[in-house]
């Protein structure tokens, strides 16, 4: 049995601790990232158009020609708008996670999203990060490292508060769960 499932709906995965068989079926995560992940992926995407932007104004000032430079800065600028827009917003619907007793599930992806649970007693570690950004947003990450090929099950946008509980909570729902962690 695999340690981590991908998406395919309908598929069951059997937890296998000891005191336990009832199955663990992969479905949809209940719970959402924080709002204040919307502005976090704002800003965040926000720098790099401006890098952009920045380098497209000096070549517009130093252009003999304005005609190519200026098409390119105003496309950059109507591009810049609709991602940061559009992008931040789509990406908070569809970024969702949850954690049970048994298992932890999270949903991430733009176009191809993906499903992926873990069963508690595969978890091999449970990590918070918090970047600079992330703490100016009062946000953080959980990372939830398994055996699984496919990799870790990475939550992003969690309120600060909210990934410390989740942390708490899983690492003491691993240490109560029999079984190898592989």
């Amino acid at each position: 049995m695999p340690a981590v499932a991908r998406t395919c709906h309908g598929q069951n995965v059997q937890h296998t601790s000891t005191d336990r068989t009832e199955p663990v079926t992969l479905r949809p995560p209940r719970n959402r990232v924080s709002r204040k992940a919307i502005w976090y992926w704002t800003v965040r995407a926000l720098g790099g158009w401006l890098i952009l932007a920045v380098i497209e104004v000096i070549w517009l000032v130093r252009s003999r020609a304005s005609g190519a430079p200026l098409a390119a800065l105003l496309v950059t600028a109507a591009l810049a708008v609709i991602h940061l827009v559009v992008m931040p917003r789509w990406r908070y619907r569809v970024h969702l996670w949850e954690a049970t007793p048994e298992a932890v599930y999270t949903q991430a992806g733009w176009f191809n999203q993906e499903r992926r649970i873990a069963p508690v007693s595969r978890i091999q570690t449970v990590d918070s990060e918090r970047g600079p950004l992330e703490q100016l947003f009062g946000l953080a990450n959980v990372t939830v490292t398994t055996a699984s090929a496919a990799g870790p099950l990475k939550i992003d946008g969690l309120d600060h508060a909210t990934a410390q509980r989740l942390v708490d909570e899983l690492t003491t729902n691993t240490q109560a769960t029999r079984g190898d962690a592989t």
